[in-house]
């Protein structure tokens, strides 16, 4: 059978979808081609905010309207928490939950047709039941791989629906990853990004910790001393909590071999009593030490930083305390999101103070012009520094792009021979 996939939100999502993907393809199925009509079409969903379920819904009639007689399969996290609000949009034939998106394979190869007059089915289990981790990597781009070390999460904070979603946390052992990057890494890939719901978390279901598993990773390989610096592959940390970002990780990563000076912490606010409020498990004092510890050991370093504006309790006062703290922080990008209400959240519970709509879309705007001037400074405080830059397939308007090892973006004229190669560059002004 031709199979069509899509996939929205994370890139947890895209790794997983990559590795249904190639199990798909073993089993004798071909991927269907651009504009062909597919026999059946899997859409793996995100329900992080309203606007990823909107997005979720929007997708699944597109998906149906381009391929009518198709067999619809719709998984992922969005069919996890609402599979019966799924089950509702005409055309979905199945609605798979979270643990079940990994049995797709088997599932696909039961189906022959699509059944005229079913109504659609649901599959799905207890995810916070569930133990079983099932590995994954994106092979789809052969420069960049996105490694998966860890799902789930267990700290259920106020706003956030991804513990039902994902279920708890779990993980493989060190040994499997390692094997599974050197899988990846003999297939070509040039970087490797370790990805995972809440990853500083590693080591729940193994006894193991995650500086060990930085450690196995940094041994992979031999060291090249072509351009005095490791350049044969590289490896960046996804989305780490501040409270499991310990000064021992931040002092690895500043003495490795393969790791890259670039951090993905998430703040989501700048005021105390909101990270209460939210349930979170640091204080702004503790992010800053953060922060203050990587610029001390990595100048250099790339630092970027979620943030979400709007959730309830919000007052102007607890904005204003936000924004300050994060002017005065050094960091190099924002990364934005607007509070949307989420069912079975604490945060529902609470008598707090709501803030508008259009107020949250005011400061969502205030956050982003304030991430464009952190990163246009970050750039040229590194023009004229040499820096290894990992080039991408890519090409737009005769241009190439890739990212030095502190995630600068560069360009220059196409050169099919550069294509998943390093190369010791300036640092241009950024345009």
């Amino acid at each position: 059978m031709t199979i069509s996939f899509t996939t929205l939100g994370c890139k947890l999502n895209f790794a997983e979808s990559s590795a249904i993907g190639k199990a798909l393809l073993s089993r004798g199925h071909t991927k269907a081609k651009a504009g062909e009509e597919a026999d059946i079409c899997i859409i793996n969903t995100c329900t992080v905010t309203d606007a990823a379920d909107h997005k979720d819904r929007q997708m699944i009639h597109r998906i149906r309207r381009q391929n009518p007689n198709a067999i619809l399969i719709v998984t992922g996290c969005y069919a996890q928490i609402k599979p019966d609000e799924i089950a509702q949009i005409e055309g979905v034939d199945y609605v798979l939950g979270q643990n079940e998106k990994f049995i797709l394979a088997e599932f696909v190869d039961q189906l022959e047709s699509r059944a005229t007059n079913q109504e659609p089915r649901i599959y799905t289990s207890a995810i916070r039941e569930v133990d079983d981790f099932h590995g994954a990597y994106s092979k789809d781009d052969r420069t960049r791989c996105f490694l998966k070390v860890q799902d789930g999460c267990n700290y259920f904070c106020s706003y956030c629906t991804i513990p039902i979603a994902r279920g708890k946390s779990r993980n493989p052992s060190i040994a499997t990853i390692v094997a599974e990057a050197e899988e990846a890494i003999c297939g070509g890939a040039k970087e490797i990004i370790l990805s995972g719901v809440n990853i500083g978390d590693f080591g729940r279901s193994t006894g193991e910790k995650f500086i060990d598993l930085l450690r196995a990773l940094d041994k992979i390989g031999v060291q090249s001393t072509e351009y005095g610096i490791q350049t044969d592959f590289r490896i960046r940390i996804s989305s780490c909590e501040p409270n499991l970002l310990s000064d021992e990780i931040i002092d690895f990563v500043a003495s490795s071999r393969h790791f890259a000076p670039h951090f993905h912490i998430p703040l989501q606010s700048g005021s105390n009593t909101v990270l209460k409020i939210m349930g979170r498990r640091y204080t702004r004092e503790l992010f800053a030490e953060r922060v203050a510890h990587i610029k001390r050991v990595m100048p250099n370093a790339f630092i970027g930083v979620d943030c979400m504006v709007g959730v309830r309790g919000e007052t102007a006062e607890c904005w204003a305390e936000y924004v300050d703290f994060i002017e005065h922080l050094p960091v190099s990008q924002l990364h934005v999101f607007t509070y949307s209400e989420r069912a079975n959240t604490r945060m529902l519970e609470m008598d707090l103070e709501v803030v508008p709509q259009k107020e949250r879309e005011r400061r969502s705007k205030e956050l982003h012009a304030i991430s464009a001037r952190k990163t246009e400074t970050f750039y040229r405080e590194h023009a004229g520094e040499e820096a290894v830059v990992l080039w991408e397939s890519a090409k737009k308007s005769g241009m190439m792009y890739g990212f030095t090892e502190n995630y600068i973006k560069v360009s220059c004229l196409y050169d099919k021979a550069k294509v998943n190669t390093f190369e010791r560059i300036t640092v241009p002004l950024p345009h």
